[in-house]
């Protein structure tokens, strides 16, 4: 712990950042444990960081990567129609295609505000908001609003928690669990309904 406070204050604020950032491109990353942490360390003796400029280092980070999969959604959507790869024949077909991105734009708000909860669904949801040509103003202003309340949670929590952060850190993995159990069935259900329909119209 000494260590990491003796390290330079820009390369810990660029690291947190960074950190935010790379969660959002690639899912798997524990950013939500490093933002905890990050709040630990704003409230720790002899910090060289603040916690509004921890705070500046979260947002922009998340923001930055929510843009760059924003971005890179139309591109995807370019490559999902081109490729066949048979595990997803049923949801890059044009009609299913258009079906998805319709309900989006009918909820946009709704699941953008959701998306910042879930590590899973955050990463998707910015391809998506990419793909269905969301007004890239509207999707900055209702993530922003998404990462200041969940990730406000994150930092004051770890800074209130002290050294016991890391109980805020093993309700987090239960509760990623719930969640990402409940987007495995959804993704299930929503892969048997289409199957389902094709039958239909085969017969």
């Amino acid at each position: 712990m000494t260590r990491i406070l003796e390290l330079p204050p820009l390369l810990l604020w660029a690291f947190f950042c960074f950190s935010n950032f790379l969660e959002n491109v690639f899912p798997p990353w524990p950013g939500d444990t490093i933002t905890v942490f990050s709040g630990f360390l704003t409230s720790s003796p002899g910090t060289p960081l603040s916690f509004v400029s921890v705070v500046v280092a979260t947002y922009l980070g998340n923001l930055l990567g929510a843009l760059v999969m924003y971005f890179f959604g139309e591109r995807f959507l370019n490559f999902l129609k081109r490729s066949r790869f048979p595990f997803l024949s049923a949801f890059y077909e044009e009609e299913n295609l258009q079906k998805t991105l319709e309900w989006f734009r009918r909820h946009e708000i709704v699941v953008v505000l959701l998306s910042r909860f879930s590590a899973g669904i955050r990463f998707f949801v910015s391809i998506v908001a990419g793909m269905s040509k969301m007004n890239v103003i509207k999707f900055v202003i209702l993530y922003t609003i998404a990462v200041s309340f969940w990730c406000g949670l994150l930092l004051l929590g770890g800074s209130v928690m002290g050294r016991h952060w890391n109980q805020i850190v093993v309700m987090l993995s239960y509760y990623n669990r719930t969640i990402g159990f409940l987007i495995l069935c959804l993704f299930l259900y929503f892969l048997y309904q289409i199957k389902k329909k094709r039958n239909t119209k085969l017969t």
